[in-house]
């Protein structure tokens, strides 16, 4: 099969022999400037020929490609998507970009299949340049769609790539030769190339024309700048208002007022859609032009906005600075009172283990409840005083004070209904409901986690991390049906992401839809092949039911990205054994134990292999070993027992049947009847008796059960 292609060199990325070519630079249009870019070209003609297909990744499309709004369906709105900036109270997981990337891969696959130009032919270009969404789109992009169907040529000139990217660009792409650089372009003047380099947005690498701004007089710069901002205006496409309008604004007459606000408007844009790299870099460009002593406020906002992105991505400890930073510039009340909420949460739920302080955190978190509690404004004071509470509620979970953390979530949401109209702050009463439910999920009150969580599906109904919730408590309780139906609203309601998918095949485990299960477990590694625990649940389940050939590319992936995960290895054994190689299978077994001595797995199946080779010992010693591990495993104790009669060992057989009786899921008509036969060796009739009349009985009951 031909392989994707990837060019180093200057633009163009071989788009003169690909059916559509996008530029993916950053500067352009900030995040997703490469894929809605492809989709502003792609999604008209698929909305003509597929609208289902259009309708179902709505949520992508318009993520990425926000002037298709109005053009195509309106995608589902959560209490999230609806409120307004000042009742916003939820931010997305840092993984939401990987669900919109996952959720565009099968669009682009499926609008290439409904065209019916097989391959499509894809290139983007200077992608060494683009956000980090756009690069993570396209390493799934990448390993994901085969090439015979979406041929993607990637365009990259020397600069970094985002780990997965590359790693994906090494094993997916073919590298081509690399483009000469061009020489320089003659017959244009100074003022040519200074408006050339104006007009390419900041995205010029051309060094005549670089230099030929730079030598332009700053006055007219300045209005080169403002005057392609007002032509992009112009064009009323919002993605231009995240990369050429801000960066031009930063350069143009107004650069703390104009510059500054529109940096703020794309923070806040990128902050609400969890494109937080972009809000990181608006919010230091946005500090740098203003003036922290007559702009308090666009200051505060910027910072912090840079500030919570961080700690989204995981990168607390660069943040911290910036809320203290804060507290030591300004008295104002209400800032004060936001950034202790911001490092309360640091210290409670953010920070590395190492730096968690849940006590530190109690003392921020108190000084902002008093701020609270001492604002003029009534509504404000209601709701602040409500949204602090909830941050302490969390924190007395997180120290185990669960009926504590209780009362706190009941009190705030009894004062919203009492103090604030019905109307407003619905996000955040939604958010409190959701908290009284997962603290009643800690206590172990099922039933009322449950009403919670249908509760504020009622108050959000097009929120599918809700009902991903709710399927867990249902199948706490028993309701696997239930907990299956939720799973499925939730696909229907959201980007593909891996967890969905995987707690839905555990439950159809559970309800012996092995079919099912399969195809979930393997949905879940074709979207995150690094995901262990899926791929050693659908190799077990292909091995069980036989299907060596479906098992063994999968297992091959597997220890290709992790070669010393031990159940994988242990896998491999089984999948040996299953071969006629018994020696590769020992290898097998023998290395997993190595990675790790109390793998139980592992243990009996290198003990049932010692025992068919008739190394009766080394089966015992690594049942026994197992047995250490997990005590209460009936099917230990059987099968030790086995090794123990097959030994003539009559007495200790006898031991370890009677002791796996006593173990709920025990095979108690099998145990009985071997138990019998050790009574019979060591002649105790009556015990033998007995133990086949109970036996007996017991596989009565079962087949009636059946």
């Amino acid at each position: 099969m031909t392989a994707h292609q990837w060019r180093v060199g200057p633009s163009p990325a071989d788009g003169e022999r690909a059916d559509l070519a996008v530029d993916a630079h950053r500067g352009l249009r900030g995040p997703y400037t490469g894929l809605g870019s492809l989709l502003r070209l792609i999604v008209p003609e698929t909305y003509e020929r597929r609208p289902d297909l259009v309708r179902r990744h709505l949520t992508e499309i318009l993520s990425a490609a926000p002037e298709l709004r109005g053009a195509i369906d309106a995608a589902p709105e959560t209490l999230t998507s609806l409120a307004v900036p000042e009742e916003r109270t939820r931010i997305y997981p840092a993984n939401r970009t990987r669900r919109l990337a996952h959720g565009a891969t099968e669009f682009v696959a499926g609008h290439a299949a409904a065209s019916g130009r097989l391959p499509l032919r894809v290139a983007f270009d200077r992608v060494d340049q683009a956000d980090p969404t756009d690069q993570e789109f396209l390493a799934i992009f990448l390993r994901r769609v085969r090439p015979d169907r979406v041929r993607v040529t990637i365009g990259t000139d020397g600069g970094s790539l985002e780990p997965e990217l590359s790693a994906a660009l090494e094993r997916y792409a073919t590298r081509l030769p690399d483009l000469p650089r061009p020489g320089a372009a003659a017959g244009r003047d100074r003022e040519e190339l200074a408006q050339a380099y104006v007009d390419a947005d900041g995205t010029s690498t051309d060094p005549a024309e670089l230099a030929a701004y730079e030598q332009t007089d700053a006055d007219r710069r300045v209005r080169l700048h403002d005057a392609r901002a007002a032509r992009l205006r112009e064009r009323g496409e919002w993605s231009l208002e995240l990369g050429a309008i801000p960066w031009h604004l930063e350069r143009g007459s107004d650069p703390a007022g104009a510059g500054a606000d529109a940096l703020y408007e794309a923070a806040r844009h990128c902050g609400a859609m969890g494109y937080y790299h972009a809000v990181i870099d608006y919010g230091t460009r946005g500090r740098a032009i203003v003036d922290p002593e007559t702009q308090m406020q666009r200051f505060w906002l910027l910072s912090t906005r840079a500030s919570s992105a961080m700690v989204v991505l995981g990168r607390t400890v660069e943040a911290e600075p910036t809320y203290l930073d804060l507290r030591s510039r300004y008295a104002d009340p209400e800032l004060q009172m936001s950034t202790g909420y911001a490092l309360a949460m640091l210290y409670t739920r953010f920070h590395p283990d190492e730096l968690r302080d849940h006590h530190l955190a109690r003392g921020y978190i108190n000084n902002s409840i008093a701020i609270a509690s001492l604002l003029p404004d009534l509504e404000k004071r209601a709701f602040h005083s409500v949204f602090q509470n909830n941050g302490l509620a969390l924190i007395e979970m997180r120290l185990g004070r669960l009926p504590a953390a209780l009362r706190l979530v009941d009190e705030g949401l009894r004062r919203l209904d009492q103090e604030l109209p019905g109307d407003k702050h619905r996000l955040h009463r939604s958010v409190l409901v959701h908290n009284r439910g997962k603290a009643y999920l800690a206590l172990g009150r099922l039933d009322e986690a449950l009403a919670d969580l249908t509760k504020v599906i009622e108050l959000d109904p097009n929120y599918a991390d809700y009902y991903f919730d709710r399927a867990d408590v249902r199948r706490r309780l028993g309701d696997l049906t239930g907990a299956v139906a939720d799973c499925d609203t939730a696909i229907s309601l959201s980007p593909p992401f891996y967890e969905l998918y995987y707690n839905r095949a555990d439950i159809r485990t559970e309800l012996g839809d092995l079919a099912g299960a399969v195809a979930d477990f393997g949905y879940v590694v074709e979207l995150e092949p690094d995901q262990v625990d899926a791929r050693v649940n659908l190799v077990s389940l292909l091995l069980d039911d036989g299907l060596l050939d479906d098992a063994r590319p999968h297992l091959d992936e597997g220890l290709l990205r992790h070669p010393d995960e031990p159940r994988l290895r242990q896998l491999r054994g089984v999948l040996a054994l299953a071969d006629g190689d018994r020696a590769q299978a020992r290898r097998h077994f023998d290395a997993a134990l190595r990675a790790d001595p109390e793998l139980v797995a592992a243990l009996a199946s290198r003990a049932a292999l010692a025992f068919d080779g008739g190394d009766h010992a080394t089966a015992v010693a690594d049942l026994t070993a197992a047995l250490a591990v997990e005590p209460d495993n009936p099917d230990l104790w059987y099968n030790r027992g086995f090794v123990h009669q097959a030994s003539g060992r009559w007495v200790d057989a006898v031991a370890d049947y009677s002791r796996a009786l006593d173990l709920p899921g025990a095979d108690r008509g099998e145990l009985l009847s071997q138990r019998a036969r050790c009574h019979a060796e060591l002649g105790d009739t009556e015990a033998a008796r007995a133990d086949e009349t109970a036996g007996a009985a017991e596989r009565l009951d079962l087949a009636g059960a059946r």
